[in-house]
């Protein structure tokens, strides 16, 4: 009898054993990542009660949805992501501690939820591992917008959108024989005074749509600079979708009680989010039809991020 036999491993035995390990990395993964959230579940709680009171944050429904859909269109990498126990993992831990109890003792509030995600983001890596956040780092990015914008910064960027906002719906309005007089960012038609901030909120499209565009540039196979390209646009098509909502809006609220207008503008706010993705739809094929390298090269590999470049 030799004195190291040779050890055969059934290949079966070996791919069970490899689906075995792939297995508890996720349930480990997922455990830490419960626990995790139930740490920091004060801070969750007051993104959910942000998210439910205030329309400016309502787009916060949307990012699971975003996240969910991210990892669908990468579901190629599933099989091929390498899960190990990582340092990374208590990294993003450390973090967002640190981040939690800044924002905790110096009440700000935006720290203490952005080191809630990172908490509960750095227990899943822990036991998933660095090549899972690179492969998948769009729909971990994407978790950010689950941080209610500060209110003086959204002040900032509202006011001036506002005001472009109601200018130009003005203008096309006038087109269509509307006679609207407009003082700012408030808009009258048959005397009745309707402010953009009110019936057509710019930056509640703003965050929603921003969202929208990420979906569509990192779920779509296409080049980087058509990725950059359009999130870089989505500020224009925000204002583009906000003046086709305003027109028929301020139309309303002059010719119906408020509560129909109410109602028209709630609905009409999720609608031009699908005409926003149509917009989207639109210049991607524009390009193309111009030629532009929109698309990667075919190839008989899975897609991936060098491919798109």
């Amino acid at each position: 009898m030799p004195d190291n036999p040779e050890i055969n491993i059934h290949p079966a035995a070996s791919q069970l054993a490899t689906q075995l390990s792939r297995k508890w990395h996720v349930i480990l993964a997922s455990i830490f990542a419960l626990i995790a959230l139930l740490i920091t579940r004060d801070a969750w709680l007051d993104i959910l009660h942000i998210a439910t009171l205030d329309e400016e944050s309502s787009h916060i429904f949307l990012v699971p949805i975003i996240v969910a859909w991210l990892v669908h269109t990468r579901k190629q990498y599933l099989s091929t992501c390498k899960l190990t126990i990582s340092p990374i993992g208590p990294l993003f831990i450390a973090i967002g501690w640190v981040l939690s109890i800044y924002g905790f003792y110096n009440a700000v509030q935006s720290f203490l939820h952005m080191g809630a995600i990172l908490v509960v983001l750095g227990a899943f890596l822990t036991f998933t591992g660095l090549d899972v956040l690179i492969k998948f780092w769009p729909a971990f990015l994407v978790l950010g917008f689950m941080v209610p914008v500060p209110g003086l910064i959204r002040l900032q960027l509202s006011l001036p959108m506002q005001s472009i906002t109601a200018a130009c719906a003005t203008f096309v309005a006038e087109l269509f024989g509307m006679f609207i007089q407009r003082n700012g960012s408030v808009m009258t038609y048959n005397g009745v005074d309707v402010a953009v901030a009110e019936a057509c909120n710019g930056m509640r499209m703003i965050f929603a749509l921003l969202l929208v565009s990420f979906a569509f540039a990192f779920g779509t196979p296409l080049r980087t600079w058509a990725r950059v390209l359009i999130i870089l646009l989505s500020p224009i098509v925000a204002i583009i979708c906000n003046v086709i909502r305003l027109i028929p809006t301020v139309y309303v609220y002059g010719n119906y009680n408020e509560s129909v207008a109410e109602a028209f503008h709630d609905y009409t706010g999720w609608i031009m989010l699908l005409v926003a993705l149509g917009m989207l739809f639109g210049i991607v094929h524009i390009l193309n039809w111009l030629q532009l390298p929109v698309f990667p090269r075919k190839t008989g590999n899975p897609p991936s991020d060098a491919a798109t470049k």
